[in-house]
């Protein structure tokens, strides 16, 4: 009668390891979602042209159209 009892058996293991697996992915999940990654490979690491960082000011309406004309030729000319 050693054998007969209280016991988790096969199943048993089966549930312990589905159950910690499961709260691992969580964990990892949950993680993601606090710290979401800001980059991605290799398009944030390249700079953008003054032309194009202009452009972007430009349709922010941080310059006017004359400012944005005489920038626009600096660069051109440099």
């Amino acid at each position: 009668m050693m054998g007969m009892g209280i016991g988790a058996g096969f199943f048993g293991w089966i549930w312990m390891l589905l159950f910690w697996a499961a709260l691992i992915l969580l964990a990892i999940w949950l993680v993601g979602l606090i710290f979401p990654t800001v980059r991605k490979s290799g398009e944030a690491d390249k700079p953008l042209p003054a032309s194009e960082i202009l452009k972007l000011r430009f349709a922010r309406g941080e310059l006017t159209p004359e400012q944005y004309q005489e920038m626009l030729s600096v660069l051109r000319e440099s």
